[in-house]
């Protein structure tokens, strides 16, 4: 088979490798229903999804749902997530998040890429990750492994994230983008370090437009 020479090609030959790579992903934040994934995904920016699965528990006994979320003493708050950092901002986007749910979606959170977006704290990753995982809805959701892999394998070369999910959606059939983004995640943490990737042991090492690049010069 030829090497993949378009952008299109090597989204599609580094999903199709990826998932016979990973064949069962699935998201690392706990959660039990769409509510918690959101205010899990929330608290994971700037922080391991392994801090949050630490955190959460506590909070969503405290708080299981949206409108007793919605009327949580702030500073309670903040001193049950403090330690995924930005708590204060975290606390009071998670809190104004709860409200809203309540005020306009009966507590319950919407599927709409809209409807997620009005929500405080939530951008289009945050929604992507809730409409896929908790929805099994289209949603790519990329954070930093999707952009250094998206660009290095030569499927984008945007920067901006939301410049790259709108590179990436039509190259991808609309109910695998949450898998690949899973994938590309995976991968990003496994073998294409940011600073050292093992080129040697990547699967889509034929075609990725950087392979090897980052390997050490031999000294003579």
């Amino acid at each position: 088979m030829g090497k993949p020479r378009s952008p299109k090609g090597r989204a599609r030959e580094a999903n199709l490798r990826l998932s016979e790579e990973y064949p069962d992903v699935a998201c690392a934040l706990d959660h039990r229903d769409p509510f918690e994934l959101l205010v899990a995904t929330i608290l994971s920016a700037q922080c391991t999804d392994k801090r949050v699965n630490m955190v959460t528990p506590v909070l969503f006994e405290r708080f299981p749902t949206a409108e007793e979320l919605a009327e949580a003493p702030p500073q309670e708050v903040e001193e049950i997530i403090h330690s995924t950092g930005f708590y204060q901002n975290k606390a009071r986007n998670i809190v104004a998040m709860a409200q809203r749910l309540v005020e306009v979606h009966d507590g319950e959170v919407p599927t709409a890429m809209d409807d997620l977006t009005r929500l405080p704290g939530v951008g289009r990753k945050t929604a992507n990750v809730v409409r896929s995982v908790a929805f099994e809805l289209p949603g790519l959701p990329v954070d930093t492994h999707v952009s250094r892999l998206s660009q290095r394998m030569g499927m984008t070369k945007e920067t901006d994230p939301v410049k790259i999910e709108l590179d990436l959606n039509p190259m991808v059939p609309a109910q695998e983008r949450g898998d690949f983004s899973l994938r590309l995640i995976l991968h990003g943490r496994e073998i294409c370090h940011a600073r050292k990737p093992i080129c040697s042991k990547c699967v889509c090492q034929d075609f990725c437009l950087s392979a090897f690049e980052f390997e050490p010069v031999a000294k003579v």
